[in-house]
């Protein structure tokens, strides 16, 4: 288990994922090991028609032992769109390292990720 070079990656593979928010807590990237991810963007999308709705955000970067917020409570008007990280504050998670993300009400809000998979 050794995390990539990224001066030296054998792959670089786009990836995106999407999915609706609960209030339960979601690990919607799970880094497996031989990985390293970068992170691009992180857009939560608020499609109720007159609600605000709250988003939170962690990642782990000790296999899940500890959380750090990267967002807390952070409002989203009603049919608007959060952009929590775009290119200009992308980041990236090694193996093991998780993203959670928890929305403050059980509906309404879906979210979109899209970053790279580098490995050697």
């Amino acid at each position: 288990m050794a995390t990539p070079n990224i001066v030296d990656v054998a792959t670089i593979n786009g990836f995106t994922v999407a999915g609706q928010l609960t209030t339960s807590t979601a690990d919607v990237i799970d880094v497996p090991a031989e990985y390293t991810y970068k992170i691009n963007t992180i857009i939560i999308a608020n499609w109720h028609g007159s609600v605000t709705r709250e988003v939170n955000a962690w990642i782990s970067t000790d296999n899940g032992s500890n959380y750090k917020e990267i967002a807390s409570a952070v409002s989203i008007p009603s049919d608007a769109t959060l952009i929590l990280i775009d290119k200009s504050s992308s980041f990236y998670l090694d193996e093991t390292d998780i993203l959670r993300l928890e929305a403050g009400n059980n509906d309404a809000l879906d979210y979109i990720i899209s970053g790279e998979k580098l490995t050697d």
